[in-house]
């Protein structure tokens, strides 16, 4: 996140320079450019900035507000506010920060100048003046990310149910599937999504979950009320009950963002058929919204799903249809 942060602020003209307690981290960012050059202490080195990214874990950070003692503007990334808040009061000119944004993958390796795109980037204005909320608005935006202001008390709440949740069963659903010999060998599309998120760095999330505990508790309370509630319908037969929920839940699921239609291609083991896919994605002038790639675990083809607005699918059915393709229906 911190590299990908350097990167996309070295391509908007900034001059960046950046620290990590792991020297192979600080050389890799450097290597990827997303910093000119490492500095040696995080605190001292800072008389000439302009502005400070705390981009480690919740407990990094933490310990780094602790000693800090500067007049320069400081944000940070992660991902529970309401202690940074705390701990970030002595500071005169603090915009505490979370991008909603990421992968399961860490490292400047996998770092991306436009990992931020399109994406919320909350802004918490419990300590910070509206100058400075601004200013960090300014920057993030610069990132291609939309600024979202709000307490970190607020932050927390919403953050436990739409990402720490999510993190925690999916790693609850590859441990079920670990301890079921075969399970994984039927695992399709949907369980992969559903469990990307596990691969993400386990010590970052054990301090999230901890930072954010009373929120979790709660948000976890809830889950097990509804699984319950689920597990009753299910073992007394009520159809009518289940039904009910999974419809109203698709509804709700399908107002989360625009409409979109998935269209899914058939692909063959064979040289050329991803670049015709994307000469015919040219063709037809599409917004791709998304792709997936299924296919054996040897080889042999696959489907490729492509989601585009319900209004352009016809246009990319007619660009695939001419290029050769059959579409799965």
């Amino acid at each position: 996140m911190g590299a990908s942060i350097g990167l996309g602020l070295t391509a908007a003209g900034w001059s960046v320079s950046g620290w990590d307690p792991e020297p192979a981290a600080a050389g890799n960012a450097l290597a990827r450019g997303a910093i000119r050059t490492v500095l040696a202490d995080p605190v001292e080195d800072l008389d000439r900035a302009d502005l400070l990214v705390l981009a480690g874990p919740p407990r990094a950070t933490l310990e780094t507000l602790e000693r800090l003692d500067t007049e320069v503007l400081v944000t940070d990334i992660t991902s529970v506010k309401t202690p940074i808040v705390d701990a970030g009061r002595r500071l005169t000119r603090f915009v505490p920060g979370h991008p909603m944004a990421g992968s399961a993958s860490s490292g400047a390796e996998h770092a991306s100048a436009h990992l931020f795109h399109g994406a919320s980037w909350v802004l918490c204005d419990d300590l910070a003046n509206t100058a400075d909320i601004d200013e960090v608005k300014a920057i993030i935006s610069s990132l291609g990310a939309n600024p979202v202001v709000m307490s970190a008390s607020s932050h927390d709440e919403r953050v436990a149910l739409v990402s720490h949740l999510p993190r925690l069963l999916a790693s609850t659903l590859i441990q079920m599937a670990s301890d079921n010999p075969g399970a994984s060998e039927l695992s399709a599309g949907s369980f992969r999504d559903l469990t990307r998120v596990a691969g993400a760095d386990s010590d970052w999330w054990t301090d999230i979950f901890l930072a954010n505990r009373e929120a979790m508790d709660r948000v976890l309370g809830q889950a097990q009320d509804l699984l319950g509630q689920r597990r009753e319908e299910i073992a007394s037969g009520d159809s009518a009950a289940i039904n009910e929920h999974l419809s109203t839940t698709a509804e709700a699921r399908g107002k989360l963002g625009a409409p979109v239609a998935a269209i899914r291609v058939i692909l063959f083991d064979k040289p050329g058929e991803i670049g015709l896919v994307g000469r015919s994605l040219e063709k037809s002038g599409v917004d791709l919204r998304d792709l997936q790639l299924r296919h054996a675990e040897y080889g042999g083809g696959g489907v490729l799903t492509l989601s585009v607005g319900v209004e352009e699918a016809g246009l990319l059915r007619e660009a695939l249809a001419e290029n050769g393709f059959e579409i799965e229906e």
